[in-house]
């Protein structure tokens, strides 16, 4: 018996921890919140305790619960709580928000040093209160990184939902040789897998991204504000090429997102079974009536054209991108406008790395300024996203089994939607990254 005892105690003393068989303890939270906002597009509820398990909602209760033995109390009695924010249209990688002429011309950075703003750039978008985003063109393999990195808890940012590399045709938005010198253009050529010409070469670029790490796909239904392309803000892509990319995503369980400014390219896209139009600058009546009849989404990013017009006026874009980002701040205010009215499902977005990281929370003021109620806008950033991402049973709400995401702000954004520009507490997955407006130190639990 004392040979069997003593090899039992060397197996365990081998065993590595992951393996062996202690249950720690849970880790229970208990929120006292002054006013709670668990499903916005509802009334909020007056003083309320949430109960927080592993990382997920346990309970919601009324009052001020007292918390049970062990129990951390998390005290936000003089705060207003609700879900942590989903921004469906960002550029953690950065395409702006990092000065945009370093970006264009140097020569001495690569991926590994772009990674680098990437990590910040999750931290402060983080701190905002967006503890879910959508990522929508950056380097594949990187982002696919970095989505682990925060799911390990390596790295402090939200959940990261990414499309690696937008598709787009020869001479497309998402074309890296568009404008370079030819020595230059085919050195980049030789590794540029997501551009397509025709629909079964776009099925393939497809499944590149897939295999990279996308779980998303975002594809260029027009050219866009930021490249040199020679059809301007136009329609790039035909009808087959579309569907082909819109059909093997759905194949292989992915949404897909198009970036569209011209109406030509959006009612296209409807037509080909998109999930989300995203900027839909210049939407006319038809394109409007599209939407509603298919349910497609339409995430407006309405920061988006301003930010790239000051960087065309400063001199730090190309010349030819004035007069398409001029076009499109104009009309894209009166476009989301009739959306709005018209009844049109919009989900948050605000096409960040064009405009400042960690600024997200701006896009609510120009929504109600387009027409939404703070209410409207709030449950556009929480249960709409949450929708049109394919994950309500996770985020969106503070209901039992969910996500303990949950965020806090001074005073009732109800009445002044712009206190979400302000968040002060942020939990992503029952971890506390944020009190009182002051960072956290990470990992904090």
């Amino acid at each position: 018996m004392r040979r069997i005892a003593a090899v039992t105690a060397l197996l365990l003393a081998a065993t590595p921890l992951a393996a062996q068989t202690v249950v720690p303890a849970p880790r229970v939270k208990f929120i006292h919140a002054g006013a709670l906002l668990a499903k916005p597009g509802e009334a909020p509820r007056g003083p309320s305790t949430i109960v927080v398990r592993n990382g997920k909602v346990a309970e919601v209760r009324d009052g001020f619960a007292a918390p049970e033995a062990g129990a951390e109390l998390i005290d936000l009695k003089d705060r207003f709580v609700l879900p942590g924010l989903v921004d469906m249209h960002v550029h953690l990688w950065g395409i702006g928000g990092d000065p945009l002429r370093e970006r264009l011309t140097a020569l001495n950075r690569d991926d590994a040093d772009d990674m680098m703003y990437a990590v910040a750039n999750a931290r402060v978008t983080l701190d905002a209160g967006f503890t879910t985003v959508r990522d929508l063109g950056g380097n594949a393999r990187g982002m696919r990184a970095l989505r682990e990195g925060v799911e390990r808890g390596a790295i402090a940012g939200p959940t990261i939902v990414n499309a690696g590399t937008a598709i787009s045709v020869s001479g497309g938005h998402a074309d890296g040789t568009n404008g370079v010198a030819a020595e230059f253009a085919d050195a980049l050529h030789q590794h540029q897998i997501n551009t397509c010409d025709g629909p079964d070469d776009c099925r393939r670029a497809v499944r590149q991204q897939v295999a990279l790490g996308a779980q998303v796909i975002k594809y260029m239904s027009t050219g866009g504000v930021l490249s040199n392309v020679s059809g301007g803000l136009g329609r790039a892509m035909t009808d087959e090429e579309m569907k082909a990319i819109v059909d093997t995503a759905h194949g292989l369980g992915r949404k897909v997102a198009t970036h569209s400014h011209a109406a030509a390219g959006t009612k296209a896209a409807i037509a080909a079974g998109v999930d989300t139009i995203d900027h839909g600058t210049f939407l006319d009546d038809e394109a409007i009536r599209m939407m509603k009849a298919s349910g497609t989404w339409l995430v407006p990013t309405m920061m988006a054209p301003a930010a790239a017009l000051e960087f065309a006026r400063a001199g730090l874009l190309p010349p030819a991108t004035i007069p398409k980002a001029e076009e499109a701040a104009a009309a894209a205010f009166t476009s989301h406008s009739e959306a709005f009215a018209a009844g049109v499902k919009v989900a948050y977005g605000t096409d960040t790395g064009v405009s400042k990281h960690g600024d997200n929370a701006k896009e609510f003021a120009l929504m109600v300024k387009a027409g939404m109620t703070p209410a409207q806008a709030l449950r556009a950033a929480t249960i709409n996203a949450a929708e049109a991402l394919g994950r309500s049973s996770a985020i969106g709400t503070i209901e039992p089994g969910k996500d303990a995401d949950i965020i806090a702000v001074a005073g009732s954004p109800l009445e002044d939607v712009t206190r979400m520009e302000r968040v002060e507490f942020v939990m992503r997955h029952g971890v506390v990254h944020k009190a009182s407006g002051k960072r956290q130190g990470f990992p904090a639990d």
